[in-house]
């Protein structure tokens, strides 16, 4: 008889906390940002999406 194994359940799908999928982001954001030199470019982006966001 075949034996199959037996993965544990993964999380629940659901949506992760806002600041949390920051911390995940923001740093290679930056590091792509000085990398390509657009750090300007990213900064003009980000204070346009805080904008449509109300903030």
């Amino acid at each position: 008889m075949a034996r199959i194994a037996v993965r544990p359940s993964a999380p629940p799908a659901g949506r992760r906390h806002p600041l949390v999928a920051a911390a995940m982001v923001l740093p290679l954001a930056l590091v792509l940002a000085v990398v390509i030199g657009g750090v300007e470019a990213v900064v003009t982006q980000a204070s346009s999406v805080a904008g449509m966001l109300g903030r």
